[in-house]
């Protein structure tokens, strides 16, 4: 460590009195650094440095010394013998080799984001599909051919697309409300893996300010402010798969930056049938900093992609040799989809204790998907294919006023609003792609989120208690273009979610939490209307009891036990336009999670989940939730920085799991291991990808499905699964300046 005696000079007199200290921390390059942390050790006082690098830090008294501390950069320290009137410090930090040891455990709620931090450090995103993963513990499935939103899984719930996990990119919402596929579809294609700067996550619905699907848990990635230099990669590999990505350092000054990102992909996918996928990502920011200590931000960005599926294949056509297990049974499915993104942040700072936080966004979103899951089994000459349709525009905006009252208490209240206006939301049953049979549903979607919270912390010696309280109310309108007559059916209903949570910080090294919250999700507008406004804003309730330890200075293990009750609710199934019951259910688990630095290059992490997830509706023995992870595992080894190297040796296991409600039927588990490797010699790096290294068959998503071949004369009902990815390798070229 660095140690630095800063001798201020005498002015007045000596002063025996406690004072407060304003500052600001850069990097070596004079660009603000927000999060670090500021800590006086002979008072315990501590602070964080907001997002313009400032801070203010009370009860400073002479021949105090602090410790300015950030993951990456050499900590400093600063010893008062003196003041001399000064209340406003410059530090500048320099960078250096990521180490475990220097990551205390603070006194802070989501402790998670320190996990987080650490995964991003030492395995940075290398796909679209890597974001979601740097979850511990959640779990992604694809089955629509790469462009269709990932199947997700964590803490026992299959969230479908995103219907119980809260998923946000710089404070704009991901999901969908009210989609045309199924309830909080959230496609994060439109997210470049290479603009992500940190992942903001935990698991419950212990926050007051994170409200419409966080049962299980929320995800908020941020994208860069600005880029350190301009890069172009090139990635190739097995099944003619190209992908590009060029990012364009525009604008990097003190107080202002701007960059540009752009991302094509193309891969014809390892299944018998080619998917002809293609993906354009285009994705602009500029930030600045006012002089007042102000901050403003704004992205744009344009997604699009298209894609041919083989969709989901059942059990029996390639165990008789009708397919391979990479087949199709229909090769016409597939989609199209496109997102535009106006998203606008606003940091105000009104003095040295209080700020607000804006953000407003707009985005027009458009989706086209043809699937067919059942195949001849309503109807045997044409087929069952269904398109699923919407032409959506999301407008919102969310602020946030917090204040640190005194040393004791900080103040939090937020407000905002959410309307999505959805057109022509269509389910209908389609041959080939061309000519539409049959119009199952068709209409117009207006619903509208107005929400509040507010929030108290409150910090007493080693303890945190912090209480919260949210208010949303929705209203939902619903035009049926198949009804005779004009229908335009509304509804509205309003729910209250308490938040109160406990930490314990022992000491830097070891930590305890309780937290205890209740939490929703929205239902489909559809399902709203059909039910009159009864039972559709399914409440959860939950609890976390955890620690959070540093047994040695290079290992942090983190762990909680926990409880979701989930009450009646209401699902609007989308692949069928028809409304089913849930009932009530229970989840109980336990989380572990493991990071460890070997040496100054060598990394492992590990995270394990078991849930126990159970109906509480239905007699003992057939209470099994379909398709509830029960044992989750990841566990890696990576390099950082080994003479130019850098890697990933990585495992992921999901265990058999329940496909129906009696386990008389099973999902069968899977264990996969991917490797990546690059070396850096100056501005050039070369990589290699390699998926599924061990080139083991395996069923990447399943389900129980009751279907009828065109052979057939009766159904069958099986499970039905996309095959996940064979070895698969990629070579990366990349070109810094």
């Amino acid at each position: 460590m660095k140690f630095l005696s800063a001798i201020l000079f005498f002015v007045l007199s000596y002063s025996i009195h406690a004072q407060s200290i304003n500052g600001v921390i850069n990097d070596a390059k004079g660009k603000p650094l927000s999060e670090v942390l500021i800590r006086d050790l002979v008072s315990k006082n501590h602070a964080h440095s907001d997002v313009n690098g400032k801070f203010t830090l009370e009860g400073i008294q002479l021949n105090d010394s602090l410790e300015i501390s950030k993951q990456g950069f050499i900590t400093q320290k600063i010893k008062f013998i003196s003041f001399l009137s000064v209340d406003f410090l410059t530090i500048s930090l320099e960078e250096k080799p990521f180490l475990l040891e220097e990551v205390t455990i603070t006194n802070n709620l989501k402790y998670l984001n320190t996990i987080s931090k650490i995964d991003l450090e030492i395995q940075p995103i290398s796909n679209s599909q890597d974001l979601l993963r740097k979850v511990p513990g959640l779990f992604i499935g694809q089955h629509a051919g790469g462009g269709k939103a990932e199947q997700i899984f964590l803490r026992g719930f299959d969230c479908d697309h995103g219907t119980d996990i809260n998923i946000s990119v710089d404070g704009m919402p991901v999901n969908m409300v009210s989609h045309a596929h199924g309830q909080g579809y959230s496609d994060l294609h439109f997210v470049i893996p290479e603009t992500v700067d940190n992942i903001d996550f935990d698991k419950g619905s212990y926050f007051a300010d994170k409200g419409d699907f966080t049962t299980a848990g929320y995800v908020g990635f941020n994208t860069k402010n600005a880029l350190e230099h301009s890069s172009v990669s090139f990635e190739g590999g097995q099944f003619d798969t190209f992908r590009t990505v060029a990012l364009f350092n525009l604008l990097n000054k003190e107080n202002q930056s701007a960059y540009f990102a752009g991302e094509y992909m193309m891969t014809d996918g390892y299944f018998d049938a080619p998917q002809n996928f293609n993906r354009i990502n285009l994705f602009a920011k500029y930030n600045a900093k006012l002089n007042n200590g102000d901050r403003i931000a704004l992205f744009v960005s344009h997604f699009k992609s298209q894609w041919d599926a083989s969709g989901q294949i059942p059990d029996r056509a390639v165990n008789d040799g009708t397919i391979s297990h990479f087949g199709a049974i229909d090769p016409n499915e597939g989609g199209n989809t496109d997102r535009t993104n106006f998203n606008l942040q606003y940091d105000a700072k009104i003095d040295e204790n209080t700020q607000i936080k804006n953000t407003a966004y707009l985005s027009k979103y458009d989706f086209e998907l043809y699937s067919n899951f059942t195949f001849f089994l309503n109807d045997p000459v044409n087929g069952d294919q269904i398109k699923q349709k919407e032409n959506r525009t999301i407008v919102g905006f969310q602020s946030e006023y917090d204040q640190k009252l005194n040393e004791n208490w900080r103040f939090k209240l937020g407000a905002g609003l959410r309307n999505d206006n959805n057109k022509d939301v269509e389910l209908s049953h389609t041959l080939n792609r061309k000519t539409v049979l049959d119009y199952l549903s068709l209409g117009n979607v207006n619903q509208t989120n107005l929400f509040s919270f507010t929030s108290f912390d409150f910090t007493s010696g080693k303890w945190l208690i912090n209480a919260g309280l949210r208010v949303d109310y929705f209203k939902f309108g619903y035009e049926d273009q198949l009804a005779s007559v004009y229908t335009n059916q509304t509804e509205s209903k309003a729910i209250v979610s308490p938040k109160l949570n406990f930490l314990y910080t022992q000491n830097n090294t070891l930590q305890y939490f309780l937290k205890l919250g209740k939490g929703f999700h929205s239902n489909d507008t559809r399902v709203v209307v059909a039910q009159k406004g009864q039972e559709i804003l399914p409440e959860t309730y939950g609890a976390d009891l955890g620690i959070n330890w540093k047994p040695f200075p290079r290992m942090i293990v983190n762990s909680a036990i926990w409880y979701l009750y989930l009450a009646q609710e209401f699902v609007y199934v989308g692949d069928e336009a028809v409304v089913e019951p849930s009932g009530k259910t229970q989840r109980k688990g336990f989380d572990f999670g493991f990071r460890y630095q070997l040496t100054n290059w060598l990394f492992w992490n590990t995270d394990y989940t078991y849930t126990h997830a159970r109906s509480l509706d239905e007699p003992k023995g057939n209470d099994y939730l379909p398709l509830a992870p029960v044992h989750t595992l990841m566990n890696g080894f990576s390099v950082k920085d080994l003479k130019g190297f850098s890697g990933s040796l990585r495992t992921r296991f999901l265990g058999d799991r329940p496909a129906n409600e009696d386990n008389s039927v099973v999902a069968k588990g899977y264990c996969i291991t991917d490797f990546s490797v690059n070396y850096q010699i100056k501005k050039v790096s070369i990589g290699v990808n390699i998926d599924n290294i061990f080139d083991t068959k395996w069923k990447e998503t399943q389900f129980l499905t009751e279907s009828r071949l065109a052979n057939e004369t009766a159904s069958v009902e099986e499970i039905h699964f996309t095959a996940g990815t064979p070895f698969n390798a990629r070579l990366i070229l990349k070109y810094s300046w």
